[in-house]
């Protein structure tokens, strides 16, 4: 390789009158085969920059003539790449409607997508009149209120969850402390709460009275031929899958999510929905958006909705025609003692999601559910896509 002075004009004019600028060349190429856009593509200084970097690969310099100089200097340097600006945006199960607000608040003025919404779904948890999540959930068949939750850090790709956690009326947090301090992503059971206590969470009963009320009516009328007397002149029996997902995006398209839940009432102790499986409750993806459920988690959890209605979006789909094909999946994986006659489910699921760029929906099986949003408009309720009329749903 050699170094060459830029020829033609320059040929016969002392050294001192040449700029201090080069083009790259190899041996094995002249520089009349160059093309011209390759010196004339960006500005002076962005020109000595790369020169300087392929001149340190071993390439080696000539010097540029004085024409080549000042159509340098024409050229405008190219824009610079635009910052992402969307618009911040909360999501959530109708029951977040108070919480959608109070997260939404929080990321408009800097706060980290995950902690706004663990905020926002932090309400429903110390809300002993609320019988689906946290303190006051309706307990398990031997009396027992067990939580599960899971959330996800799209900045980070981090995640945490916990399952069959008893004794802390915070879950969501639980498991934001397996994601921040842990190498795991996942703890239950008696292990899970074991490392609460040493993250100096406050143990608590979360048996409320009146969820103890309402446990011990269920389980008078359990079985005609057992000890306990029925009761059922008082108050109907409460069944609930209750639970509560929340999707947050910042103006600058970082996004998280968090389901929480006492999973569905009565039910087996050791029993584990959807709600703390990554992937299934909820699922998010930074460059893409962010989805979550509420519902009969064993549905959801053979389809691994969350991430599927995430993959759907990333394939170019809207958040709404991508629950609804989340959905159609669901109710086709689903054996068939849960479908009626006509092929309808007979369980509720509800699906909500939202993109980086600040779209939004929910959707669900049957008409009549709604879930809850918040943006510059304010926190409201809006109504979910559905796939088939109340009137369809199997008796």
């Amino acid at each position: 390789m050699t170094a060459t002075c830029a020829g033609g004009a320059n040929a016969g004019q002392p050294e001192s009158s040449l700029q201090p600028a080069f083009v790259l060349e190899s041996t094995a190429r002249s520089s009349d085969d160059l093309p011209p856009a390759i010196a004339m593509s960006f500005s002076r200084r962005d020109f000595l920059e790369r020169s300087a970097a392929l001149a340190a690969a071993g390439f080696i310099p000539r010097l540029l003539s004085a024409e080549e100089l000042a159509a340098l200097d024409a050229t405008p340097a190219p824009a610079a790449h635009a910052t992402f600006r969307g618009r911040p945006l909360v999501v959530a199960s109708a029951n977040g409607i108070r919480g959608v607000k109070v997260a939404y608040d929080r990321i408009t003025k800097g706060e980290d997508p995950l902690d706004a919404a663990i905020e926002g779904v932090k309400i429903q948890e110390l809300d002993p009149n609320d019988q689906s999540v946290g303190l006051g959930g309706l307990p398990n068949a031997d009396g027992v209120v067990q939580l599960d939750a899971s959330c996800m850090h799209g900045p980070t790709k981090r995640a945490g969850a916990v399952g069959c956690l008893e004794g802390i009326a915070t879950p969501s947090l639980v498991a934001k402390a397996v994601m921040d301090y842990t190498d795991h992503i996942m703890l239950v059971g008696e292990g899970a709460k074991r490392f609460a206590l040493q993250m100096g969470f406050q143990e608590q009963n979360l048996l409320t009275e009146k969820s103890r009320q309402d446990w011990l009516r269920w389980k008078a009328n359990l079985n005609r031929g057992d000890a306990w007397l029925d009761r059922t002149g008082d108050v109907n029996i409460k069944f609930t899958t209750g639970t509560i997902n929340m999707n947050a995006v910042t103006a600058s398209g970082d996004i998280a999510s968090i389901t929480t839940t006492s999973g569905i009432s009565w039910k087996i102790p050791g029993r584990v929905g959807d709600s703390p499986l990554i992937g299934a409750g909820q699922y998010c993806d930074n460059t893409v958006g962010a989805a979550g459920s509420t519902g009969r988690g064993e549905a959801n959890i053979m389809a691994c909705g969350a991430m599927l209605a995430v993959e759907f979006m990333r394939q170019g789909l809207a958040p709404e025609p991508a629950l609804i094909k989340v959905m159609e999946r669901v109710i086709a994986l689903t054996e068939k003692r849960l479908l009626g006659d006509n092929g309808r489910p007979r369980y509720d699921l509800n699906f909500y999601a939202l993109t980086k760029d600040g779209r939004f929906a929910g959707a669900c099986a049957y008409e009549g559910s709604s879930y809850a949003v918040c943006d510059e408009q304010g926190p409201r309720l809006v109504k979910s896509a559905f796939l088939f009329k109340a009137s369809e749903r199997p008796r």
